[in-house]
């Protein structure tokens, strides 16, 4: 299998992704994402985080494309900006909930 080809501006752009999801609190609000678009309040409620908080990692995560806004009336809601963001996500998350392989002795 070949690693994919990427340039330096893409390679800047993708770890800067990985870095914010890196914070707990950011990868929380991506995980509730998921489950379907939510607006800031039912995101800071599920995440026990204020709304400000919220709303301050929402602006990292739109800027690097990881979630997209949408709004509905008068409020905005956010969701995972296309599948490979809920398809890495996820598999992310099954990943970690498997048992340890056991390694080759």
């Amino acid at each position: 299998m070949s690693c994919p080809s990427i340039t330096d501006d893409q390679a800047v752009e993708l770890a800067e992704m990985f870095r914010l999801m890196g914070d707990p609190s950011r990868l929380r609000i991506i995980l509730v994402c998921l489950d379907g678009a939510a607006c800031v309040s039912d995101i800071a409620v599920r995440t026990r985080l204020s709304p400000s908080l919220v709303s301050h990692h929402l602006r990292l995560l739109r800027a690097t494309r990881i979630l997209r806004a949408e709004r509905q009336g008068k409020q905005v809601f956010y969701a995972p900006s296309d599948e490979h963001i809920r398809c890495t996500i996820a598999d992310m998350v099954a990943h970690v909930g498997e048992s340890p392989a056991m390694e080759d002795a």
